[in-house]
C-alpha cells in the first residue's frame, strides 16, 4: 500500500476521489448502502456533482469526528500500539483509514453507535454495508483484521456507550467488490446525463380581466364564461422551455402569478358563497380555472428545479469532457508516456451559482486553469523525455518504469537517468572482462591439451622395443639438481616458445626445477633446458604407461 498526503476539500483531494475506487463508496457501488443509491454514485463519479452538506448534517459529521478521535485514543491504550489516520492506495483502489498500525497489520474503523450496530451480537449480524467497507480497507492495506468500534461520548469526553467487534478477511466478499468496481467503471464511462425535454408553448401570461359576479340566490350577472376562456388561453400559453436566465426569471414570476390567480378565484368563490347557497355552474367554472392554475404552478416549480439541475450537470460534463479531450491530444503527442490525472473540480466551481451565465463562467474558468496546469505538466514531461534522449538514448531498456518517474522534477529525473546508465555501464564492463578472462582460460587449457597431444604423438613414434632403456641412466632423479653456473636467463615464456606448448612454474617445480629471482622476473638456467625436456618426456611416458595398464 502507498500512503498519500491529501488535504480534504482541495482540488487534489477531489481529483483523487474521482480517480480511485474508495472504500466508503463500495457499499453504494454494490447497491447495499442505506444512504445513497448506485445511480447516485454513478452520477457523482461521472460528473463530480455531490449534494451540498447542510448545517445539521455537518454538525453530525463533526460530532462523529470527535467521537472517532476519542475512541482511537482509547483503543491505542487497549492494544498498546499507535493508530495513524491516513489515506492509502493500492493501484486504483483507495481507502481513508480512521487508524492503522505502523506495521499496517491492523485497521481501526469507527462509527457513531446506532440501533443497527447496538443490536448486532457478533460480526455476522453487523449490517452488510459496514462489512463491505472494511473488506475494501483490508484489501487496500494488506491487513488481516479490522477493529470495528462504535461509540458515543459526552461533550466532556466521557464514553457513554461502546461496542467493539473484529472483522477478518472474506475472500468471497473481496472478489465481489473487485468485480463490482469493474462493472461500475464501465457504467461510469457510458454515463449520459438526463435532460428534461420540454416544448415551447407560447408567450408569458398576461393580466386577466376582473372577474364580475353578482348573485341574489341565483347568479344574476357573471362574465365567468368569457373569463374562463381567456384565463385558460393565457395559462396554456405559458413558456415551459427554460433555456436562458430570462426564461427562469419569467417562470419563477409565473409561479407566483399562478398562485395569485388561485387566491383570487378562491376569494371570488368565497364572496359568491356569502351571497347564495347553491351556484353549481359558477363554482364548477371557478374550480376548473383554479385547478388548471394550480397544476401549471406545480409543473413549473418542478421544471425550474429539474432544468436548473440538468443545466448544471450538462455544463460540468461538457467541461470534464473538454479537459479529457485536451489531455488525450497531449498524450497523442507524447506517445511513449501518458499524462497523470489533472485536478479539476468542476462540481465545486458551480456550487452556489444561481444564473446560467455564472455557471458557464465558473466552468470555463476551471477548464482554463486545468488546461494551463496540464500544459505545464506536459512541458515538464517533454523536458524529461529530451534528457532521456540525450543521456540514455542507447539505454532506454533500463526505464521500463518510465511512466511512474517521468513526472519527477527535472534535476531528480536527470540524476536517475545518469545513475542507471552509469550502473549499467559498470556492470557491462565487469561482464565483458569476465568473458575475456573466461576466453583466456579456455585458450590456455586448449593449448595445454594440444601440447599434451603432441608429446603423446612424439612418444608413440619413438617407442623402443623391450627392454625399455632406463631413463635413470641419462635423466637425473626428479629431486636431483644439476650443477648450475652463471646467471639464469630463461623465462617461462621463452621455455614455452621453444617447447611449442605451455607449461607453468608449478609443473616445472614438480619436475625438480626451481627458478631464481632476477630483478622483477623469475628465470631458469640455460643448461637446464635439455634436462627439462627429458623429464617432460619421462612424465608423458609414465602417464601413457599408467593409462595402458588401466585399460
Amino acid at each position: 500500500m502507498q500512503t498519500i498526503n491529501l488535504t480534504q476539500g482541495t482540488p487534489e483531494w477531489h481529483a483523487h476521489r474521482r480517480n480511485h475506487w474508495n472504500a466508503s463508496d463500495a457499499p453504494a457501488m454494490l447497491g447495499e448502502s442505506p444512504y445513497k443509491t448506485r445511480a447516485q454514485l454513478i452520477k457523482e463519479y461521472a460528473t463530480g456533482l455531490t449534494d451540498e452538506v447542510d448545517a445539521a448534517t455537518q454538525k453530525r459529521f463533526d460530532a462523529g469526528h470527535k467521537f472517532e478521535e476519542l475512541a482511537r485514543t482509547a483503543m491505542e491504550v487497549q492494544i498498546d500500539e499507535a493508530l495513524y489516520p491516513c489515506v492509502g492506495v493500492d493501484g486504483k483502489y483507495s481507502a481513508s483509514f480512521d487508524g492503522i498500525t505502523m506495521m499496517e497489520d491492523l485497521v481501526f474503523e469507527h462509527k457513531t453507535i446506532n440501533d443497527s450496530i447496538r443490536n448486532a451480537e457478533n460480526i455476522e449480524q453487523l449490517p452488510l454495508h459496514y462489512k463491505i467497507q472494511m473488506e475494501h480497507q483490508l484489501m487496500v492495506s494488506g491487513a488481516h483484521v479490522c477493529l470495528f468500534v462504535a461509540s458515543n461520548w459526552t461533550d466532556d469526553g466521557e464514553c457513554l456507550e461502546h461496542k467493539q467487534l473484529e472483522y477478518r478477511i472474506d475472500l468471497t466478499m473481496r472478489q465481489r467488490i473487485i468485480d463490482g468496481w469493474a462493472q461500475f467503471e464501465k457504467e461510469v464511462a457510458e454515463y449520459t446525463p438526463e435532460v428534461v425535454e420540454v416544448q415551447a408553448v407560447g408567450t408569458a401570461p398576461e393580466t386577466l380581466p376582473a372577474l364580475n359576479i353578482q348573485v341574489t340566490g341565483m347568479v344574476t350577472a357573471s362574465n365567468i364564461d368569457q373569463f374562463k376562456a381567456h384565463a385558460l388561453s393565457v395559462i396554456g400559453a405559458i413558456n415551459k422551455d427554460l433555456q436562458t436566465d430570462q426564461d427562469f426569471a419569467d417562470a419563477e414570476k409565473t409561479v407566483k402569478w399562478c398562485s395569485d390567480v388561485e387566491a383570487r378565484l378562491a376569494a371570488a368563490k368565497d364572496h359568491a358563497l356569502s351571497q347564495t347557497a347553491s351556484i353549481d355552474e359558477l363554482f364548477k367554472a371557478i374550480d376548473d380555472i383554479s385547478e388548471t392554475a394550480r397544476q401549471t404552478r406545480l409543473q413549473l416549480e418542478k421544471l425550474v428545479k429539474a432544468r436548473k439541475e440538468s443545466i448544471r450537470t450538462e455544463l460540468v460534463t461538457v467541461g470534464q469532457n473538454q479537459l479529457n479531450e485536451h489531455i488525450k491530444a497531449i498524450n497523442a503527442d507524447l506517445r511513449v508516456v501518458s499524462m497523470p490525472a489533472i485536478a479539476a473540480d468542476f462540481a465545486g466551481a458551480v456550487k452556489g451559482k444561481k444564473t446560467i451565465d455564472s455557471l458557464k463562467n465558473a466552468v470555463d474558468a476551471e477548464l482554463a486553469n486545468a488546461k494551463i496546469k496540464a500544459d505545464g505538466v506536459a512541458r515538464e514531461i517533454r523536458a524529461n523525455l529530451k534528457t532521456l534522449d540525450e543521456v540514455g538514448s542507447e539505454h532506454k531498456f533500463l526505464f521500463n518504469d518510465l511512466q511512474s518517474i517521468i513526472t519527477k522534477p527535472a534535476d531528480d529525473f536527470a540524476n536517475v537517468v545518469k545513475m542507471r546508465v552509469s550502473e549499467h555501464q559498470q556492470a557491462e564492463a565487469k561482464r565483458i572482462e569476465a568473458e575475456r578472462e573466461k576466453i583466456r582460460a579456455e585458450e590456455q587449457a586448449k593449448a595445454e591439451r594440444e601440447a599434451q597431444a603432441k608429446l603423446s604423438a612424439q612418444q608413440a613414434q619413438v617407442q623402443q622395443p623391450e627392454p625399455v632403456p632406463q631413463p635413470a641412466q641419462t635423466i637425473a632423479p626428479a629431486n636431483a639438481k644439476t650443477e648450475q653456473t652463471g646467471e639464469p636467463t630463461l623465462t617461462i615464456g621463452m621455455i614455452n616458445e621453444r617447447l611449442g606448448f605451455t607449461v607453468n612454474a608449478e609443473f616445472l617445480a614438480q619436475l625438480g626445477f626451481e627458478p631464481e629471482q632476477v630483478g622483477k622476473f623469475k628465470k631458469y638456467h640455460e643448461h637446464d633446458f635439455l634436462e627439462m625436456c627429458a623429464r617432460i618426456v619421462r612424465h608423458v611416458y609414465d602417464v601413457q604407461q599408467g593409462f595402458v595398464k588401466a585399460v
